[in-house]
Protein backbone atom coordinates (compact mmCIF):
# COMPACT_ATOMS: atom_id res chain seq x y z
CA UNK A 1 0.00 0.00 0.00
CA UNK A 2 2.82 6.88 -4.45
CA UNK A 3 1.47 9.75 -8.45
CA UNK A 4 -1.81 11.08 -6.73
CA UNK A 5 -2.00 11.18 -2.96
CA UNK A 6 -5.24 9.30 -2.35
CA UNK A 7 -6.41 9.47 1.23
CA UNK A 8 -7.29 5.78 1.29
CA UNK A 9 -4.98 5.45 4.27
CA UNK A 10 -4.34 9.08 5.13
CA UNK A 11 -4.95 8.41 8.80
CA UNK A 12 -3.64 4.89 9.03
CA UNK A 13 -1.63 5.84 12.09
CA UNK A 14 -4.03 8.44 13.42
CA UNK A 15 -5.67 8.23 16.80
CA UNK A 16 -9.38 8.98 17.00
CA UNK A 17 -11.38 9.95 20.05
CA UNK A 18 -10.91 6.99 22.43
CA UNK A 19 -13.89 5.30 24.03
CA UNK A 20 -13.25 3.63 27.37
CA UNK A 21 -15.78 0.93 26.48
CA UNK A 22 -14.39 0.21 23.02
CA UNK A 23 -13.50 -3.41 23.77
CA UNK A 24 -17.00 -4.07 25.07
CA UNK A 25 -18.51 -2.41 22.01
CA UNK A 26 -16.40 -4.55 19.67
CA UNK A 27 -17.26 -7.78 21.43
CA UNK A 28 -20.82 -7.54 20.14
CA UNK A 29 -19.68 -8.82 16.76
CA UNK A 30 -15.97 -9.65 17.08
CA UNK A 31 -14.54 -11.93 19.76
CA UNK A 32 -11.28 -13.72 20.48
CA UNK A 33 -9.17 -11.13 18.65
CA UNK A 34 -5.56 -12.22 18.19
CA UNK A 35 -2.54 -10.74 16.47
CA UNK A 36 -1.33 -12.82 13.51
CA UNK A 37 1.91 -11.17 12.32
CA UNK A 38 4.75 -10.11 14.59
CA UNK A 39 8.25 -10.45 13.17
CA UNK A 40 7.93 -7.64 10.65
CA UNK A 41 8.47 -3.90 10.75
CA UNK A 42 4.90 -3.60 9.47
CA UNK A 43 2.42 -5.94 7.83
CA UNK A 44 -1.08 -5.86 6.37
CA UNK A 45 -3.62 -6.58 3.63
CA UNK A 46 -4.04 -10.29 4.24
CA UNK A 47 -6.27 -12.81 2.45
CA UNK A 48 -7.16 -16.40 3.36
CA UNK A 49 -6.36 -19.49 1.30
CA UNK A 50 -9.43 -21.39 0.01
CA UNK A 51 -9.22 -23.91 2.88
CA UNK A 52 -8.60 -21.21 5.49
CA UNK A 53 -5.32 -22.73 6.71
CA UNK A 54 -2.99 -20.07 5.24
CA UNK A 55 -2.92 -16.34 4.62
CA UNK A 56 -1.10 -14.26 2.05
CA UNK A 57 -0.08 -10.75 3.06
CA UNK A 58 2.35 -7.92 2.43
CA UNK A 59 4.99 -6.96 4.96
CA UNK A 60 8.26 -5.09 5.38
CA UNK A 61 11.20 -7.27 6.31
CA UNK A 62 14.13 -6.08 8.35
CA UNK A 63 16.94 -5.32 5.92
CA UNK A 64 17.80 -3.15 2.93
CA UNK A 65 14.34 -3.03 1.33
CA UNK A 66 11.91 -0.63 3.07
CA UNK A 67 8.99 -1.61 0.84
CA UNK A 68 6.41 -4.37 1.15
CA UNK A 69 7.14 -7.90 -0.03
CA UNK A 70 4.65 -10.75 -0.26
CA UNK A 71 4.47 -13.59 2.28
CA UNK A 72 2.43 -16.72 2.96
CA UNK A 73 1.85 -17.93 6.52
CA UNK A 74 0.60 -21.27 7.78
CA UNK A 75 -1.86 -20.29 10.50
CA UNK A 76 -1.44 -23.47 12.54
CA UNK A 77 2.36 -23.56 12.70
CA UNK A 78 3.04 -19.88 12.21
CA UNK A 79 5.63 -20.69 9.55
CA UNK A 80 6.16 -17.82 7.12
CA UNK A 81 7.68 -17.86 3.64
CA UNK A 82 8.44 -14.92 1.37
CA UNK A 83 6.85 -15.67 -2.00
CA UNK A 84 7.91 -12.55 -3.93
CA UNK A 85 11.40 -12.07 -5.41
CA UNK A 86 12.49 -9.62 -2.68
CA UNK A 87 13.30 -6.57 -4.81
CA UNK A 88 11.13 -3.52 -5.42
CA UNK A 89 7.59 -3.23 -4.08
CA UNK A 90 4.66 -5.63 -3.94
CA UNK A 91 0.97 -5.35 -3.17
CA UNK A 92 -2.39 -7.12 -3.30
CA UNK A 93 -1.68 -10.82 -2.88
CA UNK A 94 -4.53 -13.28 -3.44
CA UNK A 95 -5.01 -17.05 -3.48
CA UNK A 96 -6.39 -18.88 -6.49
CA UNK A 97 -9.71 -20.40 -5.33
CA UNK A 98 -9.26 -23.73 -7.12
CA UNK A 99 -5.51 -24.36 -7.36
CA UNK A 100 -2.35 -24.07 -5.27
CA UNK A 101 -1.53 -20.73 -6.90
CA UNK A 102 -1.20 -17.11 -5.83
CA UNK A 103 -1.53 -13.70 -7.44
CA UNK A 104 0.24 -10.45 -6.57
CA UNK A 105 1.62 -7.26 -8.11
CA UNK A 106 5.32 -6.39 -8.04
CA UNK A 107 7.89 -3.91 -9.37
CA UNK A 108 10.84 -6.30 -9.18
CA UNK A 109 11.38 -5.99 -12.96
CA UNK A 110 12.08 -2.25 -12.61
CA UNK A 111 15.79 -1.94 -13.51
CA UNK A 112 16.09 0.82 -10.89
CA UNK A 113 14.04 -0.92 -8.19
CA UNK A 114 16.80 -0.88 -5.59
CA UNK A 115 17.69 2.75 -6.27
CA UNK A 116 14.42 3.81 -4.64
CA UNK A 117 15.36 2.36 -1.24
CA UNK A 118 17.67 5.23 -0.24
CA UNK A 119 15.01 7.85 -0.85
CA UNK A 120 12.51 6.05 1.36
CA UNK A 121 15.01 5.68 4.20
CA UNK A 122 15.89 9.37 3.90
CA UNK A 123 12.24 10.34 4.33
CA UNK A 124 12.02 8.13 7.41
CA UNK A 125 15.10 9.76 8.90
CA UNK A 126 13.48 13.16 8.36
CA UNK A 127 10.37 11.93 10.16
CA UNK A 128 12.46 10.96 13.16
CA UNK A 129 14.15 14.36 13.26
CA UNK A 130 10.94 16.37 12.90
CA UNK A 131 8.83 13.88 14.89
CA UNK A 132 6.12 14.35 12.28
CA UNK A 133 4.64 11.40 10.46
CA UNK A 134 4.13 11.66 6.74
CA UNK A 135 0.67 11.59 5.27
CA UNK A 136 0.20 8.10 3.92
CA UNK A 137 -0.12 8.12 0.14
CA UNK A 138 -0.26 5.33 -2.41
CA UNK A 139 2.27 5.12 -5.22
CA UNK A 140 0.85 4.10 -8.59
CA UNK A 141 4.26 2.84 -9.62
CA UNK A 142 4.57 2.63 -13.44
CA UNK A 143 6.54 -0.62 -13.13
CA UNK A 144 3.85 -2.41 -11.12
CA UNK A 145 2.78 -5.58 -12.95
CA UNK A 146 0.65 -8.59 -11.97
CA UNK A 147 2.23 -12.03 -11.52
CA UNK A 148 0.94 -15.47 -10.62
CA UNK A 149 2.82 -18.46 -9.34
CA UNK A 150 2.84 -21.43 -7.01
CA UNK A 151 1.93 -20.74 -3.39
CA UNK A 152 5.57 -21.23 -2.39
CA UNK A 153 6.67 -18.43 -4.73
CA UNK A 154 8.08 -20.69 -7.45
CA UNK A 155 7.06 -20.67 -11.09
CA UNK A 156 6.29 -16.96 -11.34
CA UNK A 157 4.57 -15.91 -14.55
CA UNK A 158 3.93 -12.32 -15.61
CA UNK A 159 0.26 -11.78 -16.51
CA UNK A 160 0.28 -8.09 -17.44
CA UNK A 161 2.81 -6.24 -19.56
CA UNK A 162 1.12 -2.96 -20.51
CA UNK A 163 3.13 0.10 -19.51
CA UNK A 164 1.89 1.69 -16.31
CA UNK A 165 0.36 0.64 -13.02
CA UNK A 166 -1.29 -2.81 -13.05
CA UNK A 167 -2.28 -4.09 -9.60
CA UNK A 168 -5.06 -4.65 -7.05
CA UNK A 169 -6.01 -7.95 -8.68
CA UNK A 170 -8.30 -10.70 -7.38
CA UNK A 171 -9.84 -13.88 -8.79
CA UNK A 172 -13.45 -14.77 -9.44
CA UNK A 173 -14.78 -17.63 -7.30
CA UNK A 174 -14.26 -20.16 -10.11
CA UNK A 175 -10.71 -18.95 -10.72
CA UNK A 176 -11.35 -18.22 -14.39
CA UNK A 177 -11.24 -14.41 -14.25
CA UNK A 178 -9.17 -11.66 -12.64
CA UNK A 179 -10.34 -8.11 -12.00
CA UNK A 180 -7.70 -5.41 -11.50
CA UNK A 181 -6.83 -1.70 -11.60
CA UNK A 182 -4.70 -0.14 -14.34
CA UNK A 183 -3.81 3.18 -15.93
CA UNK A 184 -2.69 1.50 -19.17
CA UNK A 185 -4.84 3.78 -21.33
CA UNK A 186 -3.87 7.04 -19.65
CA UNK A 187 -1.72 7.63 -16.57
CA UNK A 188 -4.43 9.87 -15.13
CA UNK A 189 -7.20 7.31 -15.62
CA UNK A 190 -7.12 4.45 -13.13
CA UNK A 191 -9.84 2.16 -14.42
CA UNK A 192 -10.95 -1.39 -13.66
CA UNK A 193 -10.31 -4.21 -16.11
CA UNK A 194 -11.05 -7.91 -16.26
CA UNK A 195 -8.93 -10.59 -17.88
CA UNK A 196 -8.80 -14.36 -18.11
CA UNK A 197 -6.71 -16.05 -15.43
CA UNK A 198 -3.85 -16.51 -17.92
CA UNK A 199 -3.71 -12.77 -18.65
CA UNK A 200 -5.55 -12.91 -21.97
CA UNK A 201 -8.82 -11.31 -23.09
CA UNK A 202 -8.39 -7.99 -21.25
CA UNK A 203 -11.53 -5.86 -21.15
CA UNK A 204 -12.15 -2.44 -19.60
CA UNK A 205 -14.91 -2.48 -16.99
CA UNK A 206 -15.26 1.12 -15.73
CA UNK A 207 -15.18 4.41 -17.60
CA UNK A 208 -14.54 7.38 -15.31
CA UNK A 209 -11.77 9.55 -16.83
CA UNK A 210 -9.62 11.38 -14.31
CA UNK A 211 -10.78 9.25 -11.39
CA UNK A 212 -9.33 6.41 -9.39
CA UNK A 213 -11.22 3.11 -9.53
CA UNK A 214 -9.62 0.34 -7.48
CA UNK A 215 -9.76 -2.37 -4.86
CA UNK A 216 -12.13 -4.58 -6.91
CA UNK A 217 -13.59 -7.96 -5.96
CA UNK A 218 -16.01 -10.22 -7.82
CA UNK A 219 -19.27 -11.06 -6.07
CA UNK A 220 -19.57 -14.71 -4.95
CA UNK A 221 -21.64 -15.52 -8.05
CA UNK A 222 -19.23 -13.55 -10.30
CA UNK A 223 -22.02 -11.37 -11.73
CA UNK A 224 -20.89 -8.12 -10.09
CA UNK A 225 -17.75 -6.29 -8.97
CA UNK A 226 -17.49 -4.10 -5.90
CA UNK A 227 -14.86 -1.34 -5.79
CA UNK A 228 -13.88 2.10 -4.50
CA UNK A 229 -13.67 5.34 -6.47
CA UNK A 230 -13.25 9.07 -5.92
CA UNK A 231 -15.96 10.09 -8.41
CA UNK A 232 -17.69 12.54 -6.07
CA UNK A 233 -14.67 14.38 -4.69
CA UNK A 234 -11.00 13.88 -5.45
CA UNK A 235 -9.31 11.55 -2.97
CA UNK A 236 -12.56 11.01 -1.03
CA UNK A 237 -13.40 7.45 -1.89
CA UNK A 238 -16.92 6.06 -2.13
CA UNK A 239 -18.11 2.49 -2.68
CA UNK A 240 -19.59 1.28 -5.96
CA UNK A 241 -20.91 -1.93 -7.48
CA UNK A 242 -21.06 -2.73 -11.21
CA UNK A 243 -22.15 -5.67 -13.33
CA UNK A 244 -19.30 -7.66 -14.90
CA UNK A 245 -20.41 -6.51 -18.36
CA UNK A 246 -19.95 -2.86 -17.33
CA UNK A 247 -23.65 -2.06 -16.95
CA UNK A 248 -25.70 -1.14 -13.90
CA UNK A 249 -23.07 0.81 -12.01
CA UNK A 250 -24.43 1.96 -8.64
CA UNK A 251 -23.00 4.05 -5.80
CA UNK A 252 -23.38 2.37 -2.40
CA UNK A 253 -22.17 5.44 -0.47
CA UNK A 254 -22.58 9.11 -1.28
CA UNK A 255 -21.05 11.36 1.35
CA UNK A 256 -18.09 13.56 0.39
CA UNK A 257 -17.27 14.15 4.07
CA UNK A 258 -16.47 10.47 4.56
CA UNK A 259 -13.92 8.15 3.00
CA UNK A 260 -15.19 4.63 2.28
CA UNK A 261 -12.88 1.95 0.95
CA UNK A 262 -11.66 -1.67 1.11
CA UNK A 263 -15.06 -3.33 0.50
CA UNK A 264 -15.14 -7.14 0.62
CA UNK A 265 -18.08 -9.44 -0.12
CA UNK A 266 -19.82 -11.67 2.37
CA UNK A 267 -20.63 -15.08 0.91
CA UNK A 268 -24.35 -14.29 0.80
CA UNK A 269 -23.75 -11.64 -1.87
CA UNK A 270 -26.01 -9.21 -0.03
CA UNK A 271 -23.59 -7.84 2.57
CA UNK A 272 -20.11 -6.38 2.56
CA UNK A 273 -17.51 -5.46 5.15
CA UNK A 274 -15.53 -2.29 4.56
CA UNK A 275 -13.51 0.58 6.05
CA UNK A 276 -14.74 4.13 6.66
CA UNK A 277 -13.82 7.38 8.42
CA UNK A 278 -15.40 10.78 8.90
CA UNK A 279 -13.34 13.57 7.25
CA UNK A 280 -15.78 16.40 7.91
CA UNK A 281 -13.66 18.10 10.60
CA UNK A 282 -10.45 19.47 9.07
CA UNK A 283 -9.05 20.17 12.55
CA UNK A 284 -9.20 16.54 13.67
CA UNK A 285 -7.48 13.62 12.01
CA UNK A 286 -10.04 10.90 11.32
CA UNK A 287 -9.71 7.32 12.48
CA UNK A 288 -10.69 4.36 10.32
CA UNK A 289 -12.98 1.58 11.53
CA UNK A 290 -14.67 -1.48 10.08
CA UNK A 291 -18.32 -1.48 9.08
CA UNK A 292 -20.92 -3.97 7.83
CA UNK A 293 -23.45 -3.04 5.16
CA UNK A 294 -26.53 -4.58 3.59
CA UNK A 295 -26.06 -3.42 -0.01
CA UNK A 296 -29.76 -3.84 -0.78
CA UNK A 297 -31.16 -1.79 2.11
CA UNK A 298 -28.09 0.36 2.76
CA UNK A 299 -28.20 -0.42 6.49
CA UNK A 300 -24.76 0.00 8.12
CA UNK A 301 -23.31 -1.31 11.39
CA UNK A 302 -20.03 -0.24 12.95
CA UNK A 303 -17.87 -3.19 14.02
CA UNK A 304 -14.60 -1.82 15.50
CA UNK A 305 -14.01 0.92 18.06
CA UNK A 306 -10.29 0.72 18.89
CA UNK A 307 -8.31 3.95 19.31
CA UNK A 308 -6.07 2.89 16.40
CA UNK A 309 -6.94 2.38 12.74
CA UNK A 310 -8.75 -0.77 11.59
CA UNK A 311 -8.67 -1.29 7.81
CA UNK A 312 -8.72 -3.81 4.94
CA UNK A 313 -11.12 -6.43 6.36
CA UNK A 314 -11.78 -9.83 4.75
CA UNK A 315 -13.81 -12.92 5.64
CA UNK A 316 -12.46 -16.41 6.18
CA UNK A 317 -13.80 -18.98 3.64
CA UNK A 318 -16.33 -20.29 6.18
CA UNK A 319 -17.33 -16.70 7.09
CA UNK A 320 -16.82 -17.33 10.83
CA UNK A 321 -13.77 -15.05 11.11
CA UNK A 322 -12.55 -11.74 9.84
CA UNK A 323 -8.96 -10.66 9.29
CA UNK A 324 -7.86 -7.07 9.04
CA UNK A 325 -4.93 -4.66 9.29
CA UNK A 326 -4.60 -2.57 12.43
CA UNK A 327 -2.43 -0.66 14.86
CA UNK A 328 -4.95 -1.19 17.60
CA UNK A 329 -3.46 1.29 20.06
CA UNK A 330 -2.92 4.01 17.47
CA UNK A 331 0.85 4.04 18.05
CA UNK A 332 2.28 0.66 17.10
CA UNK A 333 3.16 -0.39 13.52
CA UNK A 334 0.34 -2.10 11.66
CA UNK A 335 -0.01 -5.89 11.81
CA UNK A 336 -2.65 -8.46 10.88
CA UNK A 337 -5.37 -9.48 13.33
CA UNK A 338 -8.03 -12.21 13.24
CA UNK A 339 -11.26 -12.34 15.23
CA UNK A 340 -14.33 -14.58 15.47
CA UNK A 341 -17.20 -12.86 13.69
CA UNK A 342 -20.92 -12.74 14.40
CA UNK A 343 -22.82 -10.84 11.68
CA UNK A 344 -25.22 -8.08 12.71
CA UNK A 345 -28.90 -8.80 12.24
Amino acid sequence: MLVNSLTICAALFAVGQPNDDWQKLESTHIKNIRQVTRDFIRAGEGYFSPDGTKVIFQAEEKGENPFYQMFVMDLKSGAVRRVSPGAGKTTCGYFHPKADRILFASTHLDPDAKKHYAGEFKLRDEEKLTKKRRRYVWDFDPYMQIFEGNSDGSGLKQLTSSKGYNAEGSYSADGKKIVFCSNRSNEKNLELYTMDADGSNVRQLTNAPGCYNGGPFFSPDATKVIFRSDRKKKDHLQLFVINVDGTGEKALTDDENWVFWAPYWHKDGKHIIYTAADHSNPLMRPNYDLYWMNIESGKKTRLTFAPGADVLPVFSPDQTKIMWTSNRDGRSPTQLYIGDFTPPN
